[in-house]
């Protein structure tokens, strides 16, 4: 019976991966979740789970492409982030939660840069920046008291 469970809730990941996006570009009041998606790789990484970097990767490239956002930019926060930021939030080993928080608040804040950046090079209209984002930041804080 525990296995069906298990079965139950990758099956249920595997829905919300793949059509998750495709409702965000659909209701515009649905949070992106970039933030908790990047934590998500690199939790992955940090505990060399392969099934957890996948997800997360088909995640944010399915939500680049649906939204029509730069390919492969949000990958590219993340692993910049992982890179340069992340050790630094390693000194907070003691509070999981805490670095958590902060990795999400910094993942999110360092794409909505990069994206600002990219739509100033490229002279671009990305995606507006307005209240929904801030809503966005919340409530991918939030979920990170899921993982």
């Amino acid at each position: 019976m525990k296995q069906l469970g298990s079965v139950v809730v990758w099956i249920a990941t595997l829905f919300y991966i793949i059509f998750y996006p495709m409702f965000i570009s659909i209701y515009v009041f649905l949070p992106l979740m970039i933030g908790f998606m990047g934590y998500f790789f690199i939790y992955g990484v940090e505990k060399a789970q392969t099934s957890y970097i996948v997800l997360s990767l088909v995640y944010l490239i399915n939500l680049e492409v649906n939204l029509s956002l730069p390919l492969f930019l949000t990958i590219l926060t993340v692993i910049f982030f992982y890179i340069f930021i992340y050790p630094i939030l390693n000194i907070l080993k003691e509070c999981k939660t805490c670095v958590a928080l902060f990795s999400v608040l910094f993942i999110d804040l360092l794409y909505f840069i990069m994206l600002v950046g990219y739509d100033f090079i490229f002279d671009a209209s990305s995606i507006v920046v307005d209240q929904l984002i801030l809503y966005t930041l919340v409530v991918d804080m939030l979920m990170v008291f899921l993982l």
